[in-house]
């Protein structure tokens, strides 16, 4: 029995705990190097000043939009062939990933060219000058070039994950962030290339892996592999992906344009804020690592017994990884809100004392409230496993458009809470957002593609 047939047994009948947690783990650590390609870049820019660190921050948002709207295809990718690998038929889980191959690549080559052309704008939009619209035109003018390589690496891990196979993504990414970390002090404090030498060494990162991942991809020994020349183009697959894919696409990127507008409010506060956010957001990302694992296995466990027609232990996924991910994180952030932890995290990536004392401000409130992530990321999971994106798309959407920028402006302009208006912001907005979504959940709108199919 080949790996790809053991974990499927696994997900649709063996331990559930042992199957969510044997794809959890390797996502937690992929997500973790993966976090680590702009964790590197943020702290050795930080030894250079504060104007590169406000630099990346304000920026960083736009590349995630690009980003997150095609991660939504490969999304779509990893739970519909998923749902093939479920129900046995082999023969459209290699159609689909064909079609996702195809998709993801030209919106790759489309959405780079595009935003490469109107860098400067969006930089000046932002409400960047100076020195700062000089250096977030440079990064990500570089940074948004290697999309094409990215989405190969998403597109692998997504068929490998829709089998059940979470490993193989992480060695991959382990590898290119090794390059990435060996590149970056190279590129900025021995060459002095500064911002650009951080946007390179990112980008030259993923080339190898993306090879990588091309050779992987188009191995035909492998159970699900991509052949371009058997590809036929099929209206109801493409329609499939368009109706779980482009509602999260749209609502992941449109939350991503809230971040961006969001740091706009930010920078009326000055570079410091700026970099303080940006530090806060970077670290708050790796506290929730759990939680988003989990919500991933609970796609995939979930994707695959929906495909064999076992919804009850969807729900049982969903239930038991909940519970582990709201007493993890909410252990880990009683520990991490203390003032002398988050000082003590902050201080590794910025000397400045104002932006110290402004990060580990943020960090704390963040910490504090991040069990709430578990709560939503689980939901959310099994929402988008059910092919249910419509959902997700709305509460994604609303948790930033609505919650978020109505929460900042009460903070803001009746409490007078200044930059601490921003923190509060996002704490409340996440909390409010996992209650609906968990309300959601209860109503039973999940079942509603499988309903419909």
């Amino acid at each position: 029995m080949s790996k790809a047939a053991k974990n499927t047994e696994e997900i649709l009948s063996g331990s559930m705990i042992k199957a969510l947690l044997s794809l959890a783990i390797p996502i937690v650590v992929n997500n973790f190097i993966q976090t680590m390609y702009n964790l590197t870049d943020t702290y050795w820019l930080g030894k250079l000043g504060t104007n590169e660190m406000a630099s990346i921050s304000l920026v960083t948002p736009m590349q995630s939009i690009i980003i997150n709207f095609g991660s939504g295809i490969t999304l779509a990718g990893s739970i519909l062939i998923s749902q093939y690998v479920g129900a046995r038929d082999e023969k459209n889980a290699r159609a689909m990933a064909n079609h996702i191959f195809v998709c993801s690549m030209l919106l790759a080559l489309f959405s780079g060219i595009l935003c490469f052309l109107f860098t400067p704008s969006i930089v000046k939009w932002l409400g960047a000058d100076g020195t700062i619209h000089s250096m977030g035109t440079t990064y990500l003018r570089i940074v948004i070039t290697d999309l094409p390589f990215l989405f190969m690496i998403n597109i692998f891990s997504a068929v490998n994950q829709a089998q059940g196979n979470t490993v193989r993504p992480m060695q991959l990414n382990m590898f290119g962030v090794i390059i990435n970390m060996l590149l970056d002090p190279l590129f900025i404090m021995v060459f002095k290339w500064g911002i650009a030498g951080a946007a390179l060494a990112t980008m030259l990162a993923k080339v190898p892996c993306a090879i990588i991942a091309a050779v992987s991809l188009f191995n035909s020994k492998h159970s699900i592999s991509i052949n371009l020349r058997k590809f036929k183009f099929n209206t109801k697959m493409f329609n499939n992906i368009l109706s779980v894919g482009l509602p999260t696409a749209i609502g992941s990127s449109t939350m991503q344009f809230g971040f961006l507008l969001m740091t706009k409010n930010v920078l009326v506060y000055g570079n410091d804020a700026m970099a303080a956010y940006g530090i806060g957001n970077k670290i708050n990302s790796i506290i929730t690592m759990p939680a988003n694992a989990m919500g991933s296995s609970v796609a995939t466990i979930a994707g695959q017994n929906i495909g064999a027609n076992q919804p009850s232990r969807a729900i049982e996924a969903y239930r038991k990884s909940m519970l582990i991910a709201v007493i993890f994180l909410f252990t880990a952030g009683l520990i991490l809100s203390r003032p002398v932890v988050s000082t003590s995290i902050v201080k590794i990536f910025s000397s400045d004392d104002n932006v110290i004392h402004m990060a580990a401000d943020f960090l704390s409130i963040m910490a504090f409230w991040c069990f709430t992530n578990a709560v939503y990321n689980n939901t959310v999971g099994l929402f988008n496993g059910a092919g249910n994106t419509i959902v997700t798309m709305i509460v994604d959407a609303s948790r930033l458009w609505i919650f978020r920028f109505a929460t900042l402006f009460i903070f803001s302009h009746f409490f007078h809470m200044e930059e601490r208006s921003v923190w509060y912001s996002v704490v409340a907005s996440n909390g409010i957002s996992a209650l609906i979504i968990y309300i959601c959940y209860k109503l039973g709108w999940w079942k509603w593609r499988i309903h419909k199919e």
